[in-house]
């Protein structure tokens, strides 16, 4: 990309993200709810939302999807839900405002633990989240914002530490079902659970404690950095 591109493209990217961070932190009045709503859509995409939800149960106790809204919030709990498992962290905007107040509201239990769709994450990262599966209350609804990388693979980790599945069954978590792409950068989190069968084949061990005391995060990155390097080299 010429020089002139990088600096026009730094500049987009600059403005982009000064506008989304400039409004729909405040939901305290009425013009505060009004421009949290129009963050919501414009800049977290809400509207897609309305009519896709990327909801599918994985258990009695569990079920995942992608971000829901307040209206949507009331009908989970309405299926019995009693637990709002937050893949994507808190934040100071609209999105995560709406969801908090109306857990608050409703009386349902918001936990916020935030993984990462295109890097790995932590070994206190993964094994928190093993801890939450076992101390929530239940059932829980998983998301992150559309359902379809984080809210897989936390998924795929659930169904091996408490529903005893096979790698084979959990990777299916992470599928073009969901809307995950495993050619994309979120591609390292099959190459995760891909390395977690190969280190184990030989000798099973549970997922958690592979995790607790196998688990390499930058051997796994850069082998997988690796593989994508030599698959772009076959496809100049």
């Amino acid at each position: 990309m010429p020089g002139f591109l990088k600096t026009l493209h730094k500049k987009a990217e600059d403005w982009q993200i000064a506008f989304n961070s400039s409004f729909g932190d405040d939901i305290s009045t009425p013009r505060g709810r009004r421009l949290a709503r129009l963050h919501t859509h414009v800049v977290d995409h809400a509207f897609l939302r309305k009519i896709w939800h990327n909801t599918h149960q994985l258990s009695p106790e569990a079920w995942r999807g992608n971000q829901p809204d307040p209206k949507r919030i009331a009908r989970l709990k309405a299926m019995g839900i009693r637990t709002l498992l937050n893949l994507r962290g808190p934040s100071a905007f609209g999105v995560y405002l709406f969801e908090r107040e109306a857990c608050e509201e409703l009386g349902l239990t918001l936990v916020d633990h935030a993984l990462d769709a295109y890097t790995l994450d932590s070994r206190a990262a993964y094994l928190r989240l093993f801890e939450i599966f076992e101390r929530i209350e239940k059932p829980f609804y998983l998301h992150c914002k559309s359902g379809a990388d984080r809210s897989g693979l936390a998924a795929a980790l659930y169904l091996l530490d408490r529903q005893g599945a096979t790698v084979e069954r959990a990777m299916r978590e992470l599928s073009l079902k969901y809307a995950h792409r495993k050619r994309s950068r979120a591609g390292i989190l099959d190459h995760l659970l891909e390395s977690y069968a190969a280190d184990t084949r030989a000798a099973p061990m549970p997922i958690r404690d592979w995790f607790a005391s196998r688990y390499d995060r930058e051997a796994i990155t850069a082998d997988f950095e690796a593989r994508r390097r030599r698959g772009r080299g076959r496809h100049p």
